[in-house]
């Protein structure tokens, strides 16, 4: 009886060898639950600027969030740059 016991934990032992390496399949790709700031398209004012909220996670705020608030923002401080020449 011991050495079924035996042969069941190495067989167990080997399937989760065999998993780790990703033969059996990978895990689906992470799912983001954080909320999305609602900013308005086009040019944002001050107003847009002061109502936006940010999604909070474990450590702060949502870094793609703001970074890519702040790209669009740079972008169009760029482009109100180029026209006042």
């Amino acid at each position: 009886m011991e050495w079924v016991l035996w042969i069941v934990a190495v067989a167990i032992l080997g399937m989760a060898a065999v998993a780790s390496t990703g033969r059996l399949g990978e895990f689906p790709a992470t799912v983001t639950d954080t909320p999305r700031p609602h900013v308005p398209d086009g040019e944002l004012s001050g107003d847009d600027l002061r109502g936006l909220r940010f999604g909070v996670e474990t450590r702060g705020y949502s870094m793609q969030q703001v970074d890519e608030l702040l790209d669009r923002l740079a972008r169009q401080l760029d482009g109100s740059d180029s026209r006042a020449d």
